[in-house]
This record gives C-alpha cells, structure tokens and sequence, in this order.
C-alpha cells in the first residue's frame, strides 16, 4: 500500500541541470556537516559476513557478459554523440543538452571500440579530431552568452544546437577536467604518423596549455568548483564558487593534471592542501578515505593507474588509492547486505549508490512506513554522510569491476537476471531502479513503475555509462591504464604530488 504524503518538489529551470550542480556542492559540504546530519549508524563498522566471492580466472575475465555490457554502454556514447561536433548526451533519450565530461567519456570509449573491433581505427581518428577540433575552435570569453568557455575551461553544459554555455550553468573546473583526460587518452592512443592521428595531438596539447588552473584558485589554497560571469549564489564577487575542491572525491584527476599542465600549472602546495582535509575512517569493515558516492572513488581510476604508487599521506597509511577504492566498493556491498534502512531488494543481488537519478521528490507511506524519495541526487553511504532512498544504481558496481570484480561481477549478472530488459536495454543497464517503490499509482518525475518489481529509469545518463565502458576495459587489457602511463603530463603530475614507486620508478626526476 502506497500513500503519497507530500507532492513531487517544483524544480526551477532546467531539472537536470540544477539537481547536478546541487550534487557537486552537497557532496563537499557534507564533509563539513559530517555525521550530524546522517542517520543513525550503530553497524558502522560492524563487519559483515556474506557468501564466498567468485574466483577470478581468465575465464572470469573473458566472460560473454562482459563482452555485452561494455559493448552496449560503446554504444551508447558511438550512436549517440552528435557527429558534426562530437558533443555527448548527458542523458538520453530524454531530449537534453551536452556534458562536457559525457564528451571526456565519450572520447575515452572510441578506442575501446577500435580495439575491440567495433569501429576502425580511421572511424574513431575521424569523430576525435571532430570532437577537439570543436572544443579548439569554440568561442570562449567572458560572456554570459555566445560562449563555450573562459580561461581554456569548458560550461558545465553545452546547448546541443550551437555548443554554446546552456543557460546559466557553471564554468565547471572538474568537468573541464573529466573533458581533457579523455583528450590525453586520445593524444596518447593515436600515436601513428598519419596527418589526422598527428593533428589529435597537436590540438589535444593546445587545448590543455590554454587551461589557466591558477586563476581557478582565486588566490586560495584549493580550487574553486567553478565560476559564473553572471551573479549568483553560493559565489564570491569575482564570480568564483564558493565551494572548494577538498575532502576526498573525483577531484585527485583534477589536481594531478593541474600540477603536470605544461603552462599555468600548480605548484605541489595545492596537493598538500587537497590532502589535508581527507577523512580516514572505518565503515563496514573496511578502513579507507570517506567519500560516500562511488562516482568518487571511480572517476580518477578511470584514466590513472593507482596500483603500486603511493603520495605521503598513503604511504602513511599503507595502501595505495586503488586499494583504498576497493575497500570503499566492498563496505558499500556489505552495507546493502547489512541494509539498515530496510529498503526492499539490497543484498548481494543488488547494491551500490552513487550520484543517479531518482523516481520523484516526496514522501510516501508504503506498508505502513514512511519513505523520502529523491530525484538526481548524490546518493552514497559512509561515515561522512549517508544518502540512501532505496535507489541502486547499476555504475556503482558496474565502474568498480577493476577493484573488486569477483564481487561486482556476479552482482551485474544478477541485476540482469532478476530485472530483465526492463532495465537492461539498447545501451545496457538503465541509469537506476528502486525495488522499494514497486506499485504503480504516484507520480513520477522520472522512469516508470514495473508492478511488482520496482520503479526504473527511462533514461541512460553519459557520466554514468563512461565508467562502465572504461573499467571493464581496464579490468580485462588495461587498456586506459597502461596507455595514459605514458603521458608526460600524467607522470609529471603524479610525480609533482609526491608519488613514488611501482610504474612511476625511474620516472620522476
């Protein structure tokens, strides 16, 4: 029985768009708010005991699911991406404007897709150079309009129809960042002496030289999240956001890419002080750096190889980033298995949370309970907040297949199995679904309600499929791994921050 308490919350302005920029604010200030504002956690730390995990074999890694998933979510970014401009969806088929960091993940996917012979290697040469010649040539200035960018950053948003700024979204640093790491794959993977691999580099090296990050720090220690030509909240008179890069999140690419830039980079203080508001905490059974959202935990990987290297404060702690992603992954399992919210569907089957969409804004009664439900939201559980509606979202497990697939695997298999072509479809696994809210009758903002089963979305969201693609290809040849190892801006960047050791030896003079 389902009683709807409260009506769906009025967004102003474009829906997605204003949800999004909240989940980027929300999920630094919830360092700051930290477990005051979380629910009740006495299990926190309790570990939890689940079935055997399954091995790990070659067999394992070549299984024909893989070969589906990572296929589909290719093409998602091959068959939707504008091919005049390269512009990617930010979410689709919902009519929507572009995402810059969709278009980073999108130019990450095409030479998966060559190597796995899903399009030539001529087909993605010809829609990357489209794609930077674009972002080279696009206007950027001051402008509140007419504009793409400004000081070599990209708006968060891009109108489809002319690639200008859409509305009045930010100039995003981490989506610019997101954007120019899947350039530098590209710069690195096209590496062969024809006039078109030759120009990707060319333009890809122009384009990360025009990005100024040291006037994204406005004079602080840490950089801004953005800045606005036009006034609004949350910025100080300049036009820069308020909100800093710290705490722990996507934002460590961000850093190692403004440190290794070859003009107006960081200098090394800025990763020290990115360092030092990290939270190191226990949280079902794993020790690791807080962030609840997996996006955090997954976004850097994608494009650096974390194994074996280690800056001071890891080195401190033993491990290094890509152990501690894992760590993350396996507490957020453990945590769906524990399910204190007693959410209908969380279990080894079914678990993950990150930033996803959402059924509606509202509370509802269902079986006598009162339930929050959310839209877009920064969806996540740790010790620094816990953000939970019963939505699981199939890329929290499905970008962690490199750092736990013995559990990730058969968990994406089983979300296949048990909800069907209901919400694995064209493109893969839709962006979310909520096995709570599973009677038809309230209103939504977003999916439809399968009777009896759960509310699921309608919509594939860019920034979700990207790491689906990338770390499934990373977990079986290592392919965005071992060809981002040789960018001289990546290793400068690493090695500017203070990491040594492993593939890094050798290499920091």
């Amino acid at each position: 029985m389902i009683e709807q308490l409260t009506p769906p919350a009025v967004r102003r302005g474009a829906p997605a768009a204003r949800s999004r920029r909240s989940v980027l604010l929300a999920a630094l200030s919830a360092l700051a708010l930290g477990a005051a504002c979380a629910p009740p956690r006495p299990d926190r730390g309790a570990a939890t005991t689940a079935a055997p995990a399954a091995p790990v074999t070659a067999a394992f890694r070549d299984d024909a699911f893989l070969d589906t998933l990572e296929r589909r979510t290719f093409d998602f970014f091959w068959e939707t991406t504008d091919p005049r401009t390269g512009l990617a969806h930010d979410r689709y088929p919902t009519k929507s404007f572009s995402s810059v960091a969709s278009v980073g993940f999108a130019l990450t996917a095409y030479p998966v897709g060559v190597e796995r012979g899903w399009v030539t290697r001529q087909q993605a040469r010809d829609r990357v150079l489209t794609t930077l010649r674009f972002f080279w040539n696009a206007p950027q200035g001051e402008a509140r309009s007419g504009v793409t960018g400004h000081k070599g950053f990209y708006y968060h948003f891009l109108d489809f129809a002319n690639g200008h700024r859409f509305a009045q979204v930010e100039l995003s640093t981490i989506d610019t960042a997101l954007l120019l790491a899947g350039m530098l794959f590209c710069r690195e993977y096209f590496d062969g002496a024809d006039a078109g691999e030759q120009e990707i580099r060319r333009l890809a090296d122009s384009i990360y030289a025009r990005v100024d990050w040291r006037w994204a720090l406005d004079g602080q220690p840490t950089v801004s999240m953005g800045w606005r030509p036009d006034p609004a909240q949350h910025q100080d008179a300049r036009g820069f956001i308020t909100s800093r890069w710290q705490g722990y999140n996507e934002a460590m690419l961000l850093y190692v890419l403004a440190l290794g830039a070859p003009t107006h980079s960081l200098e090394p203080a800025a990763w020290e002080a990115w360092t030092r508001t990290y939270k190191w905490d226990r949280f079902h059974g794993q020790e690791f750096v807080q962030f609840a959202p997996l996006f955090g935990h997954q976004y850097s990987h994608v494009w650096i190889d974390f194994r074996g290297i280690r800056d001071a404060y890891m080195r401190e702690k033993g491990i290094d980033y890509f152990e501690n992603s894992r760590r993350a992954v396996l507490s957020q399992r453990a945590y769906a298995i524990a399910n204190p919210g007693g959410w209908r569907g969380y279990g080894e089957r079914a678990w993950g949370l990150t930033a996803s969409d959402g059924p509606l804004d509202s509370t509802l009664v269902i079986d006598g309970q009162r339930r929050t439900f959310h839209t877009y939201w920064a969806r996540g559980a740790g010790t620094d907040e816990i953000n939970d509606d019963g939505t699981i979202v199939p890329t929290a497990a499905g970008g962690s297949v490199a750092f736990a697939p013995e559990v990730v695997v058969p968990a994406l298999k089983a979300m296949r199995a048990d909800y069907g072509d209901d919400l694995f479809g064209r493109y893969g696994f839709l962006d979310a679904f909520n096995p709570t809210l599973r009677t038809p009758g309230p209103r939504l903002q977003h999916g439809r309600i399968v009777a009896g089963k759960a509310w699921i979305d309608g919509d594939y969201l860019g920034i979700d499929q990207g790491p689906i693609v990338a770390m499934i290809e990373n977990y079986r040849s290592d392919l965005v791994w071992r060809t981002m190892r040789k960018s001289p801006y990546v290793v400068r960047g690493l090695c500017r921050a203070g990491f040594t050791g492993g593939w890094l030896e050798g290499k920091c003079q």
